[in-house]
């Protein structure tokens, strides 16, 4: 696993070197979902992460309060929030009481935290290029937000395949 992630990071880099992403094209800096509650989240990464850091960024674009914990076993904290493994990705968030794995855009959280609905948190699983810290130029691969809960059901929270 670390070492896919390694190559899937990698190549990302090669390719931002010939792709720069300008910040202010980012399809992710609109607003469209206001929220009117405190947004503190928790932000546990692996010290190695490079998009982690882009990903919290957004969030902080959005209004996020982010604390930035930096974890040597990412598994054991997955297990402890009983994350199942077809959705993990890089980093995971928790925020009142929700569980956030991977570049979730944070008007999907915001969304999340306004409904409150039954769930245990929202994933977006591996790490697809585009989304919110894994821009790379005009690339954008279709993905899924996950909603998941401790009975290990999940569905389709929201999808993005043109944005």
């Amino acid at each position: 696993m670390q070492l896919v992630n390694a190559i899937v990071l990698l190549s990302v880099f090669i390719s931002s070197l010939s792709s720069p992403v300008i910040a202010s094209e980012s399809v992710w800096h609109r607003e469209t979902e206001s929220y009117s509650g405190i947004l503190n989240i928790t932000v546990y990464r692996s010290p190695s992460c490079s998009c982690c850091g882009g990903w919290m960024e957004h969030l902080k674009r959005h209004g996020f309060q982010v604390k930035d914990i930096k974890a040597i076993d990412m598994e054991a904290i997955k297990q402890k929030y009983n994350l199942p493994k077809e959705l993990t990705s890089c980093h995971t968030a928790l925020i009142d009481g929700y569980v956030i794995e991977g570049h979730v855009p944070a008007d999907d959280i915001k969304r999340l935290l306004k409904e409150k609905p039954q769930l245990t948190g929202l994933s977006v699983p591996q790490m697809p290029v585009g989304t919110p810290g894994m821009e790379v130029g005009n690339k954008k691969e279709p993905f899924a937000v996950i909603s998941f809960k401790k009975n290990g059901e999940f569905k389709v929270f929201k999808e993005y395949r043109s944005y």
